[in-house]
């Protein structure tokens, strides 16, 4: 059963907090919930479908269902990682199809930066029953050492520049600087990002993410219903998700799962990568960003470089408008999973209510897409592409 165009997002709340060390996760979590639900202009006690993933206290819907008192027919905790709250969008749309709910609530919430966690620098400890921790806990890799990694073999196999890398930070500040709740507000310029400290060769700390407290949710109901409410209509068009493995050791390093996620929510929703208006891609590393929009069939793989460079991502004069909230590596990134900030933006885009000067005139067709785990190690994707009808 299809279910694209029969899903509205109506309602999306960002938490305005980046550091809240006296705030539980479950506080965040209802706060957020309640935000998503005041914006579409509905209540609790119209929710009976929940989505959450392992940031959830508990790491299952059942205790945020309780703690918000919740009355549901579908619950839905699929854990992927950070792009999980994309792929509930799809999962929220499939059940809304099938007649499963009616009004879907999902939720994000986490406190990294309250409990001091680093960018992509701490060792990572794998628990001894995961699969392959035997051969791999032993290198005592980091996440930054491993997008390092993608970053120096695209810089041998394309010719891409530490340069090229530094203007996707580049965009992403031009855009916070218009984020009041933005972590990291200034403008920064190729040369302040190449001057930052080396993380993992050729990775720079300003070529990494931000880590933040705080959360976002969303909430899609069906047509009717969204009809109804006085919000824009911003319909859920196409989704695509996969888990991507790293082939026993002999994939493409440098294909990401956007290659089939997007794929297929480029085919569900019938329109192609040029028909589209803005992109939020998740931005954990800026290497990261570039092989998306590789994959993504945004530019040919190889120039990814070329499309990023001289501002080639800033809204209003590049290439592409995108991540214009300042994205995960500049505004906010909670809970080390920024899918969900990703889907509120592009729903801000999507109703003219992104800010003013980064605003895409007339947009009606945005994209947010993004992985979760770890690309090479455990890697999902998932890519949503939503309409204003």
């Amino acid at each position: 059963m299809t279910h694209a165009g029969q899903a509205f997002v109506v309602g999306a709340f960002e938490h305005p907090q980046r550091h809240a060390p006296d705030q539980s996760v479950a506080q965040l979590h209802a706060e957020c919930a309640q935000g998503a639900l005041r914006d579409a202009g509905l209540q609790l006690s119209d929710v009976d479908a929940y989505f959450c993933a392992g940031d959830a206290p508990g790491a299952s819907p059942a205790f945020m269902a309780d703690y918000l008192n919740l009355r549901l027919k579908h619950v839905d905790g699929t854990e992927v990682g950070g792009c999980s709250y994309l792929s509930h969008i799809g999962h929220a749309a499939q059940a809304i199809a099938q007649g499963s709910c009616n009004v879907a609530l999902i939720t994000l919430a986490g406190k990294p930066r309250s409990s001091g966690q680093r960018t992509g620098t701490e060792r990572r400890h794998m628990p001894v029953d995961r699969p392959n921790a035997a051969w791999e806990a032993a290198y005592g890799w980091t996440v930054g050492t491993l997008y390092g990694n993608l970053a120096m073999r695209h810089m041998h196999l394309y010719g891409t520049t530490p340069e090229q890398l530094a203007w996707i930070k580049v965009a992403a500040s031009v855009h916070a600087q218009h984020n009041l709740h933005a972590l990291l507000p200034n403008v920064v310029t190729v040369d302040e990002v190449l001057a930052s400290p080396l993380v993992a060769d050729p990775l720079h700390r300003l070529d990494c993410c931000v880590i933040t407290d705080g959360g976002g949710a969303l909430v899609i109901t069906r047509r009717e219903i969204a009809k109804s409410l006085d919000r824009p209509l911003v319909r859920v068009r196409g989704c695509g998700e996969t888990v991507k493995t790293s082939g026993g050791g002999y994939g493409d390093m440098l294909q990401t799962g956007a290659a089939q996620s997007g794929a297929e929510a480029f085919q569900q929703a019938g329109v192609r990568p040029q028909d589209i208006q803005y992109a939020s891609i998740y931005d954990n590393f800026t290497i990261m960003v570039l092989l998306q929009l590789e994959d993504l069939g945004f530019c040919e793989k190889g120039r990814g470089g070329r499309f990023v460079e001289d501002g080639g991502l800033i809204a209003g004069q590049g290439r592409l408008a995108w991540n214009t909230d300042g994205g995960g590596l500049c505004n906010n990134h909670p809970a080390n999973r920024g899918g969900i900030t990703k889907a509120i933006e592009a729903v801000r885009q999507l109703r003219g209510e992104a800010a003013a000067p980064l605003q895409v005139p007339g947009c009606s067709l945005a994209l947010a897409a993004g992985p979760g785990g770890v690309h090479g190690l455990g890697h999902s994707h998932a890519t949503v592409i939503m309409e204003r009808i």
